[in-house]
């Protein structure tokens, strides 16, 4: 009987044969496998629970580098309850079947020790003021944990590359901002976000909608487009035809919907042209979506 592998050894089998990826669970075997891997090295940071908006991400990774790491992480800093934390979808099994599929070569899939050895921890990053607005202002301290858990794993991979989807589209900004302002050596890429037939744009939590909320959380996207199309004729008419639509699903319970400068998250006044980001948040039964577009405002489409 041969001897297990090495996970150093295993990364490099498993990139040359396309098998599984290799699974990584302690930063110690995170550390072998990554130093087997040939670079360019690209990272795609998950939550797990996979759907093919994160299957994008990791083609596009795999596009761009030569090896990929996924990592599957459920990062209690970012969740306002315990309830909401202890909800999230865990399915690594079929995680690694997707990213088997994919073509990923390592995955990293910590425990909440292994990230957070002491505990939670003191020092955090501060997102700062990008993050008091939209998805910070309903929930605060999120983006101080996702900013925080983002850091660390990218000093324990250390890619070349990381993607992130253009869903979180306040996420990708405050990523691109923290690896600029902390001089972080990774170039973050955006991928476009994913959509059902539908026009749901793909999220783990839309596995808990009901056909009913799923129904009404359709307003979300039907909103965006109406706004889309209103856009040459300035911001004030993409927020009527936006909030229209919201308006007329009775089930939905709307957030925010805001028209905001893609770069500063500042409201955009009327007037004002030039691309823009819509993005709305709201809760179809007891589940909380988020979504948005970029759009070029006051300009023929």
């Amino acid at each position: 009987m041969r001897p297990p592998a090495h996970p150093a050894d295993a990364a490099a089998d498993a990139a040359a044969a396309g098998a599984r990826p290799v699974l990584a669970r302690t930063r110690a075997e995170l550390a072998a496998a990554r130093a087997a891997l040939p670079g360019p090295v690209a990272v795609v940071l998950t939550m797990g629970a996979l759907h093919a908006g994160h299957a994008a991400l990791v083609r596009e990774a795999r596009r761009r580098a030569a090896s990929v790491v996924v990592t599957v992480f459920v990062n209690p800093l970012q969740f306002g309850s315990a309830s909401d934390l202890q909800r999230y979808p865990r399915t690594l099994q079929a995680d690694l079947d997707t990213l088997a599929a994919e073509g990923a070569d390592l995955v990293f899939a910590p425990s909440a020790e292994v990230v957070y050895p002491d505990g939670d921890p003191l020092v955090r990053v501060s997102a700062g003021p990008l993050a008091e607005v939209l998805e910070g202002a309903a929930r605060p301290g999120h983006f101080d944990g996702v900013l925080t858990v983002v850091t660390k794993l990218l000093h324990l991979v250390d890619p070349d590359v990381a993607l992130f989807g253009q869903k979180d589209a306040q996420q990708l900004l405050l990523v691109r901002r923290m690896v600029r302002d902390l001089d972080l050596p990774v170039e973050v890429v955006g991928v476009p976000t994913v959509r059902d037939p539908d026009g749901l744009a793909l999220s783990s939590r839309n596995a808990h909608l009901s056909a009913d909320d799923r129904r009404a959380a359709l307003a979300l996207s039907r909103a965006l487009r109406a706004g889309e199309a209103a856009a040459p004729r300035g911001a004030d008419a993409v927020r009527r035809a936006a909030r229209e639509v919201l308006d007329a699903e009775p089930a939905l319970r709307v957030d925010y919907l805001a028209l905001v400068d893609p770069g500063s998250l500042a409201d955009l006044p009327e007037g004002a042209t030039g691309p823009a980001l819509l993005a709305v948040a709201a809760g179809a039964g007891g589940t909380r979506l988020i979504d948005n577009t970029p759009l070029a405002v006051g300009e023929a489409s």
